[in-house]
């Protein structure tokens, strides 16, 4: 399971630090990213916060199709990682 979260966050890494990417959704990628490493909770309910952030940011209209097809890709391996608890 830390595999697959590291793949994530360097998927997050990656679009946070395109400077392509507007900068609300660098920034919203590296929020998404300090929810999933926030070891305070369980990791499907980390996942759950992600995901919540990811996917309002692949909802907006700035986002180049580029950075909403690696969050599409970063949401469906967080919910496969919520389910394997």
């Amino acid at each position: 399971m830390a595999d697959k979260i590291r793949q994530i966050t360097d998927v997050m890494d990656m679009i946070a630090e395109d400077t392509s990417v507007p900068r609300n959704i660098r920034k919203g990628a590296a929020d998404a990213k300090a929810r999933l490493l926030d070891t305070k909770e369980p990791t499907d309910v980390r996942a759950a916060g992600a995901i919540n952030i990811l996917d309002d940011l692949a909802n907006d209209p700035n986002i180049p199709l580029h950075a909403r097809t690696l969050i599409w890709n970063v949401i469906s391996q967080l919910e496969t990682l919520g389910r394997s608890k």
